[in-house]
């Protein structure tokens, strides 16, 4: 039961390296605990021991009780001495037997306590070992995620609608001003204002343009060259003003 739900709370861990302390913690409580326990054992067993050893001495002292009845002459209390020896002697092999079965017990306790103090040293030596690991996955899968997201292609399609869109709505808005420009107003108040403006200037950048590169008919070039001679004579013909006479 305890497994169980140590491992459910392990799979749902949010937090592996605040799972992985508290579970440190676990292991040091339990340690903590089966040294109490330990320890009490231990007490019980020399408990034990000194319990056989008296029953022993009890044995030895009462046997000892005999003979000295024996020299005196005392059958009838050499054989009541020599009773209490015996029982003194059952019980001595029964605590003994207990004492052996028991102290074989806290010899395996100790091993378990050896066993568990050993293993939460190297769960602590393993902890940073494993927490690295655990970032390191987590690293991985964010990676994964995100290269998962890069190949679906949904948003680049959104994006490409939405391009779309906002293209169509500048056409739309550029033929509605071309449709107002044409449609809308006065019809020959328009028709001059290109008369006015820049078509005739247009022409003339043309036709200064053809004459530079020498693509004028030859009888515009002469109407402009006698156009110049007139201008010439009539430069030289105008008369100089008369001195007005002096007295």
């Amino acid at each position: 039961m305890v497994r169980s739900n140590l491992n459910d709370l392990i799979a749902r861990a949010e937090n592996p390296e605040k799972m992985l302390n508290q579970i440190i913690d676990d292991m040091r409580s339990q340690l903590a605990q089966a040294k109490q326990e330990v320890a009490v054992a231990i007490a019980d067993e020399r408990k034990l021991r000194r319990q056989v050893q008296d029953e022993r001495d009890q044995t030895a002292d009462w046997e000892r009780r005999a003979k000295l009845a024996l020299r005196e002459g005392r059958d009838d209390l050499a054989r009541q001495a020599l009773l209490r020896s015996k029982e003194h002697g059952e019980h001595a092999g029964t605590l003994e037997e207990q004492w052996r079965g028991h102290a074989s017990e806290t010899e395996k306790l100790k091993d378990t306590l050896r066993q568990l103090s050993s293993k939460i040293e190297e769960a602590k030596r393993k902890r940073n070992l494993l927490i690295a690991r655990q970032k390191r996955a987590a690293a991985q899968k964010r990676i994964h995620e995100t290269l998962t997201g890069l190949a679906d292609r949904s948003s680049f399609e959104a994006f490409d609608r939405m391009a779309e869109r906002i293209e169509e709505v500048e056409v739309r808005a550029l033929a509605a001003a071309e449709v107002d420009e044409e449609l809308g107003g006065d019809d020959l108040e328009r028709q001059f204002k290109r008369l006015e403006g820049g078509d005739i200037d247009v022409e003339r950048q043309l036709e200064a343009l053809k004459e530079e590169m020498g693509l004028l008919p030859a009888a515009a070039e002469e109407v402009h060259s006698e156009g110049d001679v007139r201008e010439a004579e009539i430069i030289e013909e105008e008369p100089e003003p008369e001195e007005e006479q002096t007295g």
